[in-house]
């Protein structure tokens, strides 16, 4: 597989995956974290899709599109560890998460997001979502919509 028709596809899991975690979450009482902004894409899709959600965006620096600078007040910079125990200090409890943070170096995300996993707790809903391209640790994997294909985008419930 080209590197083109895997990023389509790993886009579109993303895409999908979210659609789903919103559908799954609707009902749920809470927020939203985007956990690396990135360029923004992401974001952008989660305002869209989640219009009267709280989207809560933590990433170490915001160099986005212009299009998709979150509002001062919910974009948190620096590193996601402080960032996740402010929101904590601050009783925000969130119903769906996106986890893309990542150095791109397989080995370094997936020790990254192990360390993670106990602060995105400390912030989840229970019977929220998460929706990460890295498996995290001490949530419940769930599948995923059937037309992502297994391990490309995992899915937790908290």
């Amino acid at each position: 597989m080209s590197r083109l028709d895997s990023m389509l596809r790993r886009l579109a899991a993303q895409r999908d995956g979210l659609n789903w975690a919103a559908a799954q979450t609707a009902d749920q009482p809470g927020d939203v974290l985007d956990l690396g902004l990135g360029n923004g894409r992401t974001y952008d899709h989660l305002r869209e899709i989640l219009p009267d959600r709280r989207i809560w965006v933590i990433d170490r620096v915001l160099q986005c599109h212009p299009s998709c600078v979150p509002p001062e007040a919910n974009f948190l910079e620096g590193e996601a560890e402080p960032m996740l125990a402010r929101l904590a200090a601050r009783q925000v409890r969130i119903a769906l998460a996106h986890y893309d943070l990542g150095f791109g170096i397989k080995a370094e995300d997936v020790a990254e997001a192990a360390r993670l996993s106990p602060h995105i707790a400390a912030v989840m809903q229970p019977g929220g979502m998460i929706v990460s391209g890295q498996p995290l640790v001490g949530f419940e994997q769930v599948p995923g919509p059937s037309e992502i294909a297994p391990d490309r985008y995992l899915f937790y419930r908290c």
